[in-house]
């Protein structure tokens, strides 16, 4: 029998849905979700087809220590949903602020997951960041609408490269200071 990596990561409970840290055992939807075209359009880091073991690799990084990313899963059983729903993160940056990524399966598009997400991340602020960021694609205006909606306030323009689609895409970057 093997026993479960127990991570230093806060459960943050939402209305909803809970952000709980990542299993092993949420391998197989985050493959599924993941896998969607749709969902690694929205992201740098997932590439598309999604080759054999990257997400098993991801969520080993995720669940090391030391490690400069905590990931949250939006685990849905409290409103009868998916055990996972999406995922989001915060990566550690120097003078105490952080970067939040997420993603949300398509099948919880235009429920509001991502905005109480989000928002649920900042309010808990569990790293006692003094401020978050964040970028989104050009073509992905409703992920801005929910950084806007949690408060985070317009940078300006960038760049970041995509795996999925082999490019440097143009985003929008946005701040909040907690």
């Amino acid at each position: 029998m093997q026993m479960e990596t127990i991570i230093n990561q806060p459960t943050i409970e939402t209305p909803r849905f809970d952000l709980r840290p990542l299993r092993r055992s949420d391998l197989g939807l985050i493959e599924h979700y993941a896998s969607d075209r749709r969902v690694a359009m929205t992201t740098p880091t997932i590439p598309h087809p999604l080759p054999p073991g990257t997400m098993e690799a991801f969520i080993a990084r995720a669940m090391a220590e030391p490690r400069t990313e905590d990931v949250w899963v939006m685990d849905g059983i409290k409103s009868d949903w998916s055990e996972v729903v999406g995922l989001i993160s915060l990566t550690r940056l120097d003078r105490n602020q952080s970067e939040v990524g997420y993603w949300v399966a398509p099948s919880f598009w235009n429920t509001h997951v991502a905005s109480d997400a989000v928002q649920a991340l900042v309010d808990a602020n569990p790293f006692g960041n003094v401020a978050m960021f964040a970028s989104v694609y050009h073509d992905n205006p409703a992920s801005a609408k929910v950084l806007t909606n949690a408060g985070f306030v317009y940078l300006g323009d960038a760049e970041t490269y995509c795996l999925a689609r082999d490019a440097a895409v143009p985003t929008w970057t946005y701040s909040r200071k907690l």
